[in-house]
């Protein structure tokens, strides 16, 4: 699950550059910021929700 997370939030930050580069895909850069976020959040949540379970 971790390694998914890194791989999801690599991608995005490769597509948020790529989109900031050219001007002219700027939306593809606030895309790529967006998902960083939401990956980030739900990677978080995700995984203090694995290790609550596991602490019961």
């Amino acid at each position: 699950m971790l390694i998914l997370v890194i791989v999801l939030v690599v991608l995005w930050v490769i597509l948020a550059i790529v989109g900031f580069a050219i001007k002219g895909l700027l939306w593809l850069g606030i895309i790529g910021i967006v998902l960083v976020i939401a990956t980030l959040v739900i990677g978080f949540v995700r995984r203090s929700a694995l290790s609550k379970r596991n602490r019961t």
